[in-house]
């Protein structure tokens, strides 16, 4: 199935993703609607449990998931976690590094929440939290990190894409930067993963769940551990998966399983797994480059009808490198509640979104199935 086949032919759309049949759907970097094949396979997932051992019937999609985000992400298949939530994912991170008192980390404030509060927590430990500063909500360039990091800085963590203002980070620019200095990069991927290429190359550590652009289930997600830190990092949750365990008998000390188990407790969430396997299949099938081409066009013609409805876009004056699929916008005097209401009654799903000082946004993140159509009718009713 190709994009063009999907956008060109009405009816295999709506087969492929039901929610069109009934809605236009522009809200996935919330949480998306499930395509059919990753329902379906989740489905089938759970008719198989009835059946007998739900562990063989999916088993052999643990590999298959690993492999498969290993070719989403340019890294290799044991560097790949089945971890679930990215809150989680990126909390192994920060409890799972041995920091030293004096040592300072780099974060940035108005990421979300998940992105902020597991390095917040290490203030505790005596590690110096900063908090990056930028000319715009979202808006970090290189240069803001370069001149915000010195000789005692352990990590940076940041967000691959802003969630409200839709900016898109160099992460691989920042990335080669940080490495020269022997500095820690951590990325939040969930943003951008599924919708543009996001490779590991120049990065330590990255999380993502599946279930905004790579449209997958929630709380089934990737943990990339580069290989030469995975014995650095260790985890602060034990069980029966990531611990060695010879015919499940508990031993007299704990050593950790090597390569990607080694972050996975537990009983993977099967049905969820299989959910996000056959999510990332679909990208790597459309192809990422060609869903990332798609969701720029969409925004170029995104952000000029909804300027000339009066509105102001975030994010739209800067380098093309840093569109993305979001596009937040706002009006001096607009209750933006009222036309997230109004929208929601015409069968339009957005998100309304606040910053720190309280001014209110709306989102619109449409994906690759999206129709110039269904655009078109969004900026209608603005």
């Amino acid at each position: 199935m190709t994009l063009f086949e999907i956008l060109s032919n009405e009816e295999l759309r709506q087969h492929e993703f039901p929610v069109t049949k009934n809605k236009i759907f522009l809200a996935h970097a919330g949480v998306c609607a499930l395509p059919r094949r990753v329902a379906q396979a989740m489905i089938d997932c759970a008719n198989g449990g009835m059946l007998g051992d739900q562990e063989a019937f999916v088993m052999h999609k643990i590999s298959d998931a690993r492999k498969a985000g290993a070719k989403l992400l340019n890294c290799e298949p044991d560097e790949v976690s089945l971890v679930g939530p990215t809150s989680l994912a990126l909390s192994l991170v920060a409890a799972g590094l041995d920091f030293r008192k004096g040592d300072n980390i780099l974060i940035y404030h108005d990421d979300y929440p998940s992105n902020v509060y597991p390095w917040m927590a290490l203030a505790d430990q005596g590690v110096k939290v900063r908090l990056l500063n930028t000319r715009g909500l979202g808006v970090i360039r290189q240069v803001d990190v370069m001149g915000q990091v010195d000789e005692n800085t352990r990590l940076v963590a940041l967000a691959s894409n802003h969630f409200i203002s839709g900016h898109r980070l160099e992460h691989d620019a920042i990335g080669k930067f940080l490495r020269e200095r022997g500095i820690l990069f951590c990325l939040d991927a969930i943003q951008t993963l599924g919708a543009f290429p996001t490779t590991v190359e120049n990065v330590d550590f990255l999380a993502a769940d599946s279930h905004k652009w790579l449209l997958g289930p929630c709380g089934a997600g990737l943990l990339y551990v580069k290989k030469d830190l995975q014995e650095k990092l260790n985890p602060p949750i034990y069980g029966w998966h990531n611990v060695r365990n010879p015919d499940f008998v508990a031993q007299a000390s704990i050593e950790f399983r090597s390569g990607a188990a080694k972050f996975e407790a537990g009983t993977h969430n099967l049905i969820g797994l299989t959910g996000l396997l056959s999510a990332m299949e679909l990208a790597l099938e459309i192809g990422v480059a060609n869903i990332a081409a798609e969701l720029l066009r969409k925004r170029a013609r995104l952000v000029p009808a909804i300027q000339a409805k009066g509105y102001t876009v975030l994010n739209a004056e800067v380098k093309p490198e840093h569109f993305s699929g979001i596009t937040s916008f706002y009006a001096s005097g607009k209750n933006l509640a009222d036309l997230h209401q109004k929208l929601a009654e015409a069968g339009v799903i957005a998100s309304l979104r606040a910053d720190r000082q309280g001014r209110h946004y709306l989102r619109l993140s449409p994906h690759f199935y999206n129709t110039d159509a269904e655009l078109q009718r969004v900026v209608e009713l603005l």
